[in-house]
């Protein structure tokens, strides 16, 4: 039983209960060892005497513990003690994900994306181990006071030993991916679709699917399509709506291929808001949205009240008496712990007769309306639907002295169908045009035909099949997309990179040959990446002064990250609790996505001073002073601070004072005087005298210390 006070591990002192969570509780402690805070997961009584649970908790602690990153909870120790099973982990101050959204309502886009990178990047780390988060929400992402993120609780978490790993956890149903919903495989991509979701509740204050059971909730994940965030929050850049509905993908396969490509586009969402870049995978036959079968709904059904059972039997078995149940069968399957679905809500029987009538009205709607695209594409082919897209005019461009390649992209941009004449031609070098059958500048309607007329030999048709295969056009493709296009299309790919004001960093700005041109198998296609204008850095803000979490907001919405955040000495007195540095000067040029480390001021170092003389007697300040007389003497900082305080009857006194904190002091001397004997006459004219006597007397002098160091 864990009582406030106690000593775990003969180190950690147990201080306050700062959270519960379904199989532990969480504690604040001190560390005596190393002086300082931390947190301490405790497996909860009714839990620690069952094996497969604390070996549950053990597994945690292993996964955990091999982790080792700035937006990772790190675990420092682990242990038992007289059946007390605890974890000690570094102590985050700061409030979950979850109360962070609630308060806010939601996020701004930039904050949204900035927190999501940091998580993003923490699991990337994970996934680096091959270890699978599985859990991931709101509720495991902690923002510190300092703006770091940190993701935790890798309860569930497991060492995949291949590729996929074998999941029947059904998570936080809210944030469920449809593969661990129906109990299938979960692999890296499942973090990644929790991670979409949690964006999504990010941007919009809400979750994508809500229901009366989560039964219900799971089968949404399974068979509705992702609503948009842009359908909530229209402000919202459509490139992060494409990021949320990339990760979101119902197919695995369709969704980031790593948490790193993720982290890519995020970055490149905070300094091209504007632009459409994140390509998402056609879906084909296999991928696409499939009905929840019986099979499929029995799993659910299992997954969802698992969990709730084992509990309940786990609760119940440790109030009965010790010889209940002794005669009951003993086939029963090995208990194994599952993270807490979020919701509480009973788990209803579902109602399959009239999901199957919603199911069947549903796929007859499908079947209208692909029928009526099938008529539409069929009338548009044969002409019989014009709706005017293919026949708006365009302007024809000038095409003469380009190469045939060039000549044929650029029409086939356009919407023309270009066509090519051969003719010998001395003043023009062969391959390139001589002239076109419509004129520059002369409007002509798109699928219209243009004959160019090309320097050469006429060649026949079956030639021209034989000189080489089509190269795909891979214009303005991410770089990823443009090599796997091309070398899906039997060609190598040659990379080098290149600025350009127009195309967008990472994205292909030229290529050679050109798209729609021939070339020979296995022959190299080279592209040129572009990097984005030559001034696409920015200017570093001047963040000097400002709160911590001011100069983290402002950092943020310039598209740098913030790194490491440390205390240091800073002379400006006035700058303290305040940044008093930054990695990078005020002005200076960075790229976006840069990582920024500061400072916080804890004010001036500390300067020392040094004693080392000697004290003379007062008799320069006193005439009257007789040496030999007995004097005290007191050495007063300038802060007040007594230093020293001695009788002494001879001078001069030694003083070795190191460390002082005063850059001076004073010295009092304090001492008796000897009066001599007065003689007086009175009224009666007679002679007195008053013998003489000791006074005190209080003579003081200043003393400058040397500094140290």
């Amino acid at each position: 039983m864990i009582r406030i006070g106690m000593m775990i591990g003969d180190r950690y002192e147990i201080l306050e209960r700062i959270g519960t969570g379904g199989m532990s509780d969480v504690y604040k402690a001190k560390d005596h060892k190393l002086n300082r805070h931390v947190a301490v997961k405790v497996l909860k009584q009714e839990f620690s005497e069952n094996t497969n649970f604390v070996s549950k908790f053990r597994m945690e602690a292993q996964a955990a513990a091999s982790l080792m990153h700035p937006n990772i909870v790190n675990v420092y120790d682990v242990g038992e003690e007289n059946g007390i099973f605890y974890i000690v982990m570094e102590l985050v101050e700061g409030i979950t994900l979850k109360k962070y959204i609630e308060k806010k309502a939601r996020l701004s886009f930039k904050e949204a994306v900035s927190i999501a990178i940091q998580a993003c990047m923490g699991i990337e780390a994970a996934h680096k181990n091959h270890i699978i988060h599985r859990d991931i929400k709101p509720q495991n992402i902690i923002i510190s006071k300092d703006g770091k993120v940190k993701v935790t609780d890798f309860g569930i978490a497991k060492a995949a030993t291949s590729n996929t790993i074998t999941s029947n956890v059904m998570g936080s149903v809210h944030y469920t991916s449809p593969e661990q919903a129906r109990g299938g495989y979960s692999d890296e991509k499942s973090d990644i679709y929790s991670m979409g979701v949690t964006i999504f509740e990010m941007l919009t204050g809400r979750v994508p699917f809500n229901g009366e059971t989560t039964v219900a909730i799971a089968i949404k994940h399974i068979q509705e399509e992702m609503p948009s965030p842009r359908e909530f929050v229209p402000e919202i850049p459509v490139c992060v709506e494409q990021i949320v509905l990339k990760c979101t993908q119902k197919s695995p396969d369709r969704r980031y291929l790593a948490m790193s490509a993720l982290i890519e586009d995020l970055k490149r969402s905070l300094m091209s808001p504007n632009e459409d870049f994140v390509r998402i995978e056609e879906a084909d036959e296999g991928m696409a949205t499939r009905k929840v079968v019986e099979k499929d709904m029995t799993e659910i059904k299992k997954q969802a009240k698992k969990k709730s059972d084992t509990v309940t039997d786990m609760r119940l078995k440790k109030n009965l008496p010790k010889n209940a149940g002794k005669s009951a069968p003993k086939k029963k399957k090995p208990v194994s712990y599952e993270p807490e679905i979020e919701d509480d809500e009973d788990d209803e029987e579902y109602d399959e007769s009239r999901m199957e009538k919603i199911t069947t009205i549903l796929a007859i709607l499908g079947a209208v309306l692909l029928g009526c695209a099938v008529i539409v594409f069929v009338g548009r082919t044969i002409g019989v639907f014009d709706f005017g897209g293919e026949k708006a005019p365009v302007a024809m461009i000038g095409v003469e002295g380009m190469r045939e390649a060039e000549a044929l992209s650029a029409l086939q941009k356009l919407g023309l169908k270009p066509e090519v004449t051969y003719t010998p031609d001395d003043t023009v070098e062969a391959g390139f045009v001589i002239s076109a059958d419509i004129r520059e500048g002369e409007s002509v309607e798109k699928g219209s035909r243009v004959v160019l007329t090309v320097s050469g030999e006429a060649a026949g048709d079956d030639k021209q099949e034989q000189n080489g295969i089509p190269v795909p056009d891979v214009m303005e493709f991410l770089e990823a997309d443009a090599a796997a296009t091309l070398k899906k299309s039997g060609f190598e790919v040659n990379k080098s990179e290149g600025y350009s004001e127009t195309v967008a960093k990472g994205k292909v700005m030229s290529q050679e040959p050109v798209g729609g041109s021939r070339a020979e198998p296995n022959s190299r296609v080279s592209i040129v990446i572009s990097q984005g204008p030559t001034d696409s850095k920015i200017p570093m803000p001047d963040v000097l002064g400002l709160d911590p979490v001011d100069a983290v907001a402002i950092l943020t919405e310039h598209g740098l990250l913030v790194g490491e955040q440390k205390d240091m000495n800073d002379e400006n007195a006035d700058r303290i609790g305040k940044v008093c540095y930054a990695s990078y000067t005020v002005g200076a040029m960075v790229e976006p996505g840069t990582t920024i480390d500061i400072g916080i001021s804890i004010g001036p170092k500390a300067m020392t001073y040094m004693f080392v003389d000697s004290i003379t007697s007062p008799v320069d300040l006193d005439p009257e002073y007789r040496e030999g007389t007995e004097c005290k003497v007191t050495l007063t900082g300038q802060s007040g601070m007594e230093l020293s305080s001695q009788t002494v009857r001879s001078f001069p006194i030694t003083m070795n004072q190191h460390g002082l904190t005063d850059p001076a002091a004073l010295i009092t001397y304090e001492y008796y005087v000897e009066a001599p004997a007065t003689t007086t006459t009175n009224e009666s004219g007679e002679t007195v005298t008053v013998p003489g006597g000791k006074s005190l007397r209080t003579v003081q002098r200043q003393v400058l210390f040397t500094p140290e160091g």
